[in-house]
Formats: structure tokens, sequence, C-alpha cells
């Protein structure tokens, strides 16, 4: 099936490339990708293009990598050339997945139908550059793919539509983030269809109220501070799988805690300090927090895998009575909101 619709596609992540992929199987015609440019990675640290480059190039997909799209930015010749190509190009609407570049007003100008971005949350609930892993980490019940009509705000366009996902006890940002690709490349290539039938497709303003910023994830936020809640903890162990993981320093040896789970029916001494080990079976490792305990059923330790407790032990042998250090300063206050932009 052929559409007469002509999309430029940017983005440049695995949930970008998932989106691109079901846009360019559908059969509309993709002049053009837009996507970061190829950075180091891997232990050898070198280059490696985007999967949205990979796929484009799969596919015999003409790509561009600027820097910048913003004349007045770091990059302006970068930029005014990559502008220059997006005016030259005829194409009728511009979609948005995790690109990671500022998107001017110009930019959102040259399409007869501007750009629509596919975002990881029910807009405005999570905006910025993390939505799924904030999602978790705040005990949300539910989260979704909001498509939305780009404007020069973060995040701050009309809405489109939505597709709306609970979170389970047992999601990662790992398998959510799956989920949710699949959902917002499903929901994209319908607005496309309905985009290329009727020649519109109506919005809605964001509600004013219940906006956070989704603040991109840092390696300095990996530190487990054990006076926090169990359930706290176990929600940013979760919400920090696949990066950065969960780290705890044992002994002076800086161990990954990859899952773990509430262990409720744990007794917690009078007197235990947060950070100790209460008890250790194959099952998992009970660790003492500042509210009840939790038990770490996947560890990691330096140089090594990811392992299920019981083979992380063999190699490993902890015991009760040893203590997780604390990180120098606690970690920021268990609220599940992050100030509203």
């Amino acid at each position: 099936m052929s559409h007469s619709l002509r999309v430029i596609f940017a983005g440049t992540p695995e949930f970008a490339a998932a989106a691109l992929a079901a846009i360019h199987e559908a059969g509309f015609a993709v002049p053009l990708v837009l996507t970061q440019p190829d950075r180091p990675a891997g232990r050898g640290m070198k280059l490696q293009a985007s999967p949205v480059k990979r796929y484009a190039q799969d596919h015999g997909l003409a790509v561009a990598q600027p820097t910048s799209l913003r004349r007045a930015g770091k990059y302006p010749e970068e930029a005014a050339a990559a502008l220059d190509l997006l005016h030259a190009t005829p194409y009728d609407v511009m979609v948005v997945a995790a690109y990671g570049l500022i998107l001017p007003q110009e930019v959102l100008d040259i399409a007869p139908h501007g750009c629509i971005n596919i975002h990881a949350s029910l807009l405005p609930r999570w905006r910025g550059a993390a939505p799924i892993h904030r999602a978790i980490e705040a005990g949300d019940a539910e989260t979704g793919i909001t498509l939305m009509q780009m404007d020069a705000g973060l995040d701050t366009g009309p809405m489109i539509s939505e597709a709306r996902t609970p979170i389970t006890p047992t999601d990662t940002t790992a398998t959510l983030h799956d989920r949710l690709a699949q959902q917002g490349a499903k929901l994209i290539v319908e607005a496309l269809v309905e985009l290329e039938r009727s020649g519109n497709l109506p919005n809605t303003p964001q509600p004013a109220e219940g906006a956070n910023y989704a603040e991109k994830i840092g390696k300095q936020e990996a530190a487990l501070d054990w006076r926090r809640p169990a359930g706290a903890l176990v929600r940013q162990i979760r919400a920090f799988d696949p990066f950065p993981g969960g780290a705890a320093t044992l002994d002076g040896a800086q161990v990954k805690l990859w899952a773990a789970e509430p262990a409720d029916g744990a007794r917690v001494p009078a007197g235990a300090a947060p950070g100790q080990i209460l008890d250790v079976t194959p099952a998992g490792v009970v660790v003492a927090c500042g509210e009840g305990a939790l038990r770490v059923t996947q560890l990691q330790k330096p140089g090594g895998k990811r392992l299920p407790a019981r083979e992380f032990l063999a190699g490993m042998p902890l015991v009760a009575g040893q203590r997780f250090k604390l990180p120098d300063t606690p970690d920021t206050p268990d609220t599940p909101n992050t100030p509203a932009v």
C-alpha cells in the first residue's frame, strides 16, 4: 500500500526507530531522515550510528545528521545547511520522536502540516527528556503515548491523540519502553492515515495544570540512599534499568542492583541500620531501608554480568550484618512530582 503523504522523520534511539519502521512499512514516502550524529560507544568507544540511521540506511532512505538546527546556535553553518536541505526537500509533515535536538520555529513552519511529536507520556504529566523513567520512579499507575502538534515550547503543544498502558509492579524502563515504542508506532501511522484522508488532525490544548519536568537521568542518580522507604528504592531500581542501574557500595566495591521487590514479610529488627543486610538466601538479599526492607533479586559485581541472586552469591558471598554504605548526602525527597513547568 502506498500513500501520497510525504513524511520527513526526525529521531535517534530505538524508540524512534520503531516509529520510522512503521511509517515506512505502511507505505508513506520518507524523503529524508534526520538523526543525531554518530556517537562513540562500547568498550572501544568507536563511533556508532543511531538505531534510526541504521534503519534508514538499511532501507535506502536519505539521512542527514546535523549537530544543530539553530542558525543562532553554536554551529550556524551546519544548521544553515540543514535548514536549506529541509526547505529544498518537498514534504507534507515532519514526525519527531526522541530526536534530541531543539526544533526552532523555522523548522516547525516549513511543512504544510507542521511537526507531530510522539511523546512517551500522557501529557502534560511528564514533559521533557525522561518521561518513562520518571513515571516509574514516581509510582504512576499508568502512562502512555501522546501525539502532539509541536510548538516552540517544551512538549507544550496541543494533543492530537493518546494511547494508555498500565505500569505493572514488575515494569522496568526497558520493558515499558518497548511497549510504548510499539504503541507510538501504531498511533502515528493511524494519525498519518487520517491526516492524508481528511487534510487535518483535530487537537486539544494541554491542561494548564498537572505538568512536571522529566529531567534527563544522570549517572549521579544511580547511588541508592538506603534511608529512603523500601518502596521508593524498588521503584528507583526499576526506573534505572537499563541505565544507569541502582548502585550500592559494599566493603569498598560498587555493586549494581538490577531488580528488587518489597520484602513485606521480612522482620526488621529494632535498631537495624538503613543499608544493613538482614538475610541472604538464594531467593535474594534482604536489606533494611529507612522504612521497611527490600529483597534484591538481581545483582552485578564489578566487571561481572547481571546475575540472579543465587548465581551472584556463588561468586560473591554476602552475609547478614554487612552494610551497604550510605551516600554522603540524602537523595531527593520522596515526592511524586518534580516542579511543574
